[in-house]
């Protein structure tokens, strides 16, 4: 279907339920992607096909769950075609992530934190978003979902079709691996001093 078959209630509809979620879709789509024009791009494609599939919207669902499932399933296809595409890489100066399974322990730099809120206070949105774009991309939807978007665990599960348990270890494990990131920052900028015997 293509934006000249949609039918004027169509359009009616998507503007009265999805689009005042438009800032949900594209904060959650800056924190996902690299850029901000992939994080347009990713929540322009979103909304696109929201209004195409509005008619399946049933009304007594939650529309930002709605959305951000259908943003998290463009996300992965997204990243399918990236992996899919011949590999044109120089190693040179290139730094290598480490894979989902093998994160490095998270929560190491807690006891740096004696101040957490003052500390808080001082990052910047994009230094926050930066430190999100490090994490491993389910942590980094967990946390999208339940601590950004203050959505319940039951529902930031079904969108991404896992377990409530699931939702729970990697809210944990998340916070703690976005703490250790903030203060690599904070010690970058001079904020914090390393405590002895701290890694």
């Amino acid at each position: 279907m293509n934006a000249s078959m949609i039918s004027p209630n169509q359009a009616a509809r998507f503007k009265r339920l999805a689009w005042p979620f438009m800032s949900v879709v594209l904060r959650t789509s800056e924190c996902l992607t690299r850029s901000s024009d992939q994080a347009e791009d990713l929540a322009q494609e979103t909304m696109l096909k929201a209004l195409r599939a509005i008619d399946s919207y049933q009304d007594d669902t939650d529309m930002r769950a709605w959305l951000l499932t259908i943003m998290r399933r463009t996300h992965i296809d997204c990243l399918r075609a990236v992996r899919n595409r011949p590999l044109q890489l120089s190693l040179d100066g290139t730094a290598l992530d480490l894979p989902d399974n093998e994160d490095p322990p998270s929560g190491r730099l807690d006891e740096q934190w004696e101040e957490p809120e003052e500390l808080m206070d001082r990052f910047d949105d994009e230094t926050v978003i930066e430190a999100m774009r490090a994490l491993p991309n389910d942590i980094r939807w967990t946390l999208l979902l339940v601590d950004i978007e203050q959505m319940a665990q039951a529902d930031a599960a079904a969108v991404l079709g896992v377990p409530v348990g699931t939702i729970k270890s990697r809210a944990h494990r998340g916070r703690a691996m976005l703490r250790d990131q903030l203060c690599q920052f904070a010690l970058q900028r001079g904020w914090l001093r390393k405590k002895e015997g701290a890694e």
